[in-house]
């Protein structure tokens, strides 16, 4: 595997796959990551291997995406590890830059002081996550801009467990006629206790990762109410979630029943007749979950599950 730390050296790599590949003829699967890489990623990893010739991986954690109060230095980084699981899979390419080679400007928290072109993706970034964390697809949508400029791949794969991420950044790339299909993969779960892998699970303790479970528990209880009011398939959530509130485990951030395509809240949840439609609805929501090894700790999890 080639670990490339500059946008000079990977465009050289992918001129020459083109050049070799008689006029483009060899596929390149991209997967852009921020590290900390577990079995979410290499399932993504593992796709476009299989349907690529070549796969490029990147590891970036993206200032740009990380508000000023956020925990952009203490987001966990395991280089190392990464390398070494991405050698086993076979990757071709790790390209790795530093901020100053995706932000020539520099790239400060405050927005205010930003400099440089962004990307937004307007009436989908607003939503959900977008309310919390108002600059965070701003940033998400620039960073993965910038890279599939530089590494010019034919497919990108994303993880559902980041299903606005998707939607936002499959509306960016066809309406700015961006040449990469991109590709959702499903959410890649704890077997036992069903919590959706994320990196942020490193900062809960056992007893906390446990708890965590429960959010997919509560969101999978809503989905047997499909066809009922959107009240009763809240309700039936929120009991699932109670007791874990009353203990001052959980907030709420948000619980969402909307339209797969625009993201706006649906009253009512019609049901897919075949697991290869479209969905129609996501059924997705956002906790702060409080660790009870250290009361400081506060992780922000996510998950969905489509409808």
């Amino acid at each position: 595997m080639k670990i490339l730390h500059t946008v000079e050296e990977v465009r050289e790599w992918r001129n020459n796959v083109i050049t070799n590949g008689g006029g483009g003829g060899s596929s390149v699967g991209f997967v852009a990551t921020m590290g900390c890489l577990h079995e979410g990623h290499k399932s993504l990893i593992s796709q476009s291997l299989k349907d690529n010739e070549f796969t490029v991986v990147s590891i970036f954690v993206n200032p740009s995406q990380f508000a000023p109060t956020e925990d952009l230095d203490k987001y966990p980084r395991t280089m190392d590890e990464d390398i070494t699981m991405l050698v086993s899979l076979g990757v071709n390419i790790l390209f790795a830059p530093n901020a100053h080679v995706m932000y020539p400007q520099g790239i400060p928290l405050n927005v205010e002081e930003q400099r440089g072109p962004f990307v937004t993706v307007l009436g989908l970034s607003e939503m959900l996550e977008g309310k919390t964390r108002p600059n965070f697809f701003r940033g998400v949508a620039t960073v993965v801009m910038k890279l599939l400029n530089i590494v010019s791949p034919n497919v990108a794969y994303f993880g559902q467990k980041d299903i606005q991420q998707f939607i936002v950044l499959d509306t960016m790339c066809k309406e700015l006629f961006v040449n990469t299909k991109l590709v959702m993969m499903p959410i890649i779960r704890d077997e036992k206790s069903g919590l959706a892998l994320s990196s942020r699970n490193k900062y809960l303790c056992e007893e906390s990762l446990k708890i965590a479970s429960n959010i997919y528990r509560g969101l999978k209880e809503g989905q047997l109410h499909v066809g009922r009011s959107r009240e009763d398939i809240m309700k039936s959530i929120e009991d699932v979630w109670q007791p874990f509130i009353d203990s001052g485990d959980f907030e709420v951030d948000y619980i969402s029943i909307a339209d797969f395509k625009t993201l706006k809240e649906v009253d009512t949840v019609p049901t897919r007749t075949t697991t290869t439609q479209t969905p129609n609805v996501v059924l997705s929501c956002a906790i702060y979950l409080k660790d009870r090894a250290n009361s400081n700790t506060v992780v922000r999890l996510i998950d969905n599950i489509l409808i």
